[in-house]
């Protein structure tokens, strides 16, 4: 356990582990204040995740704008101050509880930057959940907390929104009931197939990516395929509903396994173009295919928009998946680089860091 530079003033002291989450259906293009231009379904994952803690310290006066200390790893971080900061004061009127307090916030991840898992889903998510905390202390029962924590989550990276929620999470409003733009919803009635379902995380490379997330949705607004995209997704949503509902895994994987290379065609196809795919991540993806065709075995691939692959099976063929994975992939990652992982139960208050 690392220590924290905080002080040790437990009455001060709120604290979240959230998780990262894997987007089986993409969400790509966005409008407005970080609203979806099509609807997404994820897995919660679990070992994948951040730990925030926040120190409040009351104030003899009232601010007009937030500044945390903020500390990243137990260093400061003022890159990431600054987003925190933006995005407080952006949201000062869902925040205005902050006025009255000073701020400071320490984050870690159980995972190594630029590893192919979306840190702002977790980061981000854990945050809100810490300032939401804060609010019931200082102004009692916070209602809707989980709906709440989704929405503000959103308003700072959207997919964070589905990161609050357990094993299964839909973000988008479509045909589904409950379903909304502004906020996610844990999916209902998920088969128990998948609620133990596995994500090994294969780091084909840990570079910056060409084009970041956000600007890779801006690139969506003349993109030639786009309207295209979002009737696919949405009819995506749906089969992908079905399939979770009643335990349909080949069918499901056929869906994950488009819908990460649509992504990448949408990059591929934008202006400026993109090609994120490294050629070991192709290599993998063969190596993935032919073993599930020899072998028969539901194993199926995922990716975000970056050239590291997620690895997707049911529990029941963890041995033979496992050995598959280090005897085929390994060699194809750099420094044989891996993050296993699996279906999550959500995030949980802590009371210190267990990283």
């Amino acid at each position: 356990m690392k220590e924290s530079k905080l002080k040790k003033e437990a009455s001060r002291i709120i604290g979240w582990r959230s998780p990262s989450n894997i987007a089986l259906v993409k969400y790509w293009g966005k409008h407005g204040d970080q609203l979806p231009n099509n609807p997404s379904i994820s897995f919660t994952l679990s070992n994948a995740y951040t730990e925030t803690i926040v120190q409040y310290d009351p104030l003899e006066y009232t601010q007009d704008k937030i500044s945390t200390n903020f500390y990243f790893d137990g260093k400061p971080n003022e890159a990431f101050q600054l987003r925190i900061d933006s995005f407080i004061n952006k949201h000062l009127a869902e925040f205005d509880f902050l006025r009255k307090v000073q701020l400071s916030i320490e984050s870690r991840n159980s995972f190594p930057h630029s590893s192919g898992i979306a840190s702002s889903a977790s980061s981000m998510s854990a945050l809100v959940l810490c300032l939401l905390s804060l609010e019931q202390k200082i102004k009692g029962e916070t209602k809707n907390f989980l709906q709440r924590a989704s929405r503000l989550s959103r308003l700072a990276s959207g997919s964070a929104s589905r990161s609050v929620f357990p094993h299964v999470a839909l973000w988008g409003n479509c045909s589904i009931e409950g379903s909304s733009n502004d906020y996610a919803i844990p999916l209902p009635s998920v088969d128990s197939v998948f609620k133990s379902f596995h994500d090994d995380i294969l780091i084909v490379s840990a570079e910056e990516k060409a084009v970041s997330s956000s600007a890779g949705h801006q690139l969506m607004v003349d993109n030639p395929y786009g309207n295209t995209r979002y009737e696919r997704a949405n009819r995506h949503i749906i089969e992908t509903e079905a399939h979770l509902k009643n335990g349909n895994i080949d069918a499901l994987g056929e869906i994950i396994e488009n819908e990460a290379l649509e992504l990448h065609a949408l990059m591929m196809c934008s202006r400026p173009s993109y090609i994120l795919m490294e050629p070991n991540t192709l290599a993998i993806i063969a190596a993935i295919r032919k073993y599930r065709k020899q072998n028969k075995q539901p194993i199926y691939f995922t990716l975000d928009a970056g050239p590291n692959v997620h690895v997707l099976y049911p529990d029941e063929i963890k041995n033979e998946a496992e050995t598959f994975v280090n005897e085929s992939l390994l060699p194809l990652c750099i420094d044989n680089k891996i993050i296993r992982d699996k279906v999550g139960e959500g995030p949980q208050m802590i009371t210190e860091f267990s990283i």
